[in-house]
């Protein structure tokens, strides 16, 4: 199944795989994975473990210890957690807070069009939990600070503000809703990074370069 699905599994080493399917394994029997009003299958777990194990893959051993539980929904949702009724449906996926803090929601469809769109730069399970990841060191603000090495911050700030004016501008292949904020202008790069390698390194070869380092991961 993670052969069929998901191309970054597919591109791993015989001894990569080995240790996909094991922090697999590890995420799901760690973290609950529960659908609200709809049902959940191995595949859509899959899904879920492998948007977790993909940004981490550079960082063996490290876990997301701010998740307990993914809630699946059974289409896009508004900041009311409505899919049926209510305006505003068009939220792919949160992090939660408050009330729903350690918890994580992801529309189940588009789930699952990230991994089958292998054109797209777009993946909502890779988006969310890169801001997991972002949340870490306690501020959703871009900087990976809890892995990120210490002399690729000052250059990452200094990129990530350049980039985000270029893509304002209209100068850049980078979605548009990264130059929202920093935390978003990090996400939407990572799934570009992660589902289309290739296309970065030609059109962003410094942003990809600086990823390959911030993700300790050799995409090239």
């Amino acid at each position: 199944m993670l052969s069929e699905k998901v191309d970054f599994y597919s591109q791993l080493s015989a001894t990569e795989k080995l240790r996909f399917e094991e922090s697999t394994l590890d995420f799901l029997d760690k973290i609950s994975i529960t659908g609200i009003d709809t049902d959940v299958n191995d595949a859509d777990k899959l899904l879920v473990a492998a948007s977790a194990v993909i940004p981490l893959f550079g960082f063996p051993g490290w876990h997301y210890h701010n998740l307990h539980e993914v809630l699946l929904y059974d289409a896009p949702f508004n900041h009311d957690y409505e899919t049926e009724q209510g305006k505003n449906r068009n939220i792919l996926g949160m992090v939660g807070s408050g009330s729903m803090n350690r918890m994580m929601i992801l529309s189940k469809p588009d789930l699952h069009e990230g991994f089958d769109q292998q054109r797209s730069h777009h993946n909502v399970g890779i988006h969310e939990f890169v801001h997991l990841l972002d949340k870490a060191d306690g501020a959703t603000d871009g900087l990976l600070e809890a892995l990120l090495q210490q002399p690729f911050l000052v250059p990452w700030v200094k990129l990530m503000h350049r980039e985000i004016e270029a893509i304002k501008a209209g100068r850049s292949t980078i979605n548009v809703y990264g130059s929202t904020n920093e935390a978003e202008f990090f996400s939407v790069v990572s799934e570009y990074f992660f589902k289309q390698p290739g296309r970065l390194k030609k059109n962003h070869p410094e942003l990809f370069d600086l990823l390959e380092r911030v993700f300790r991961q050799d995409l090239a």
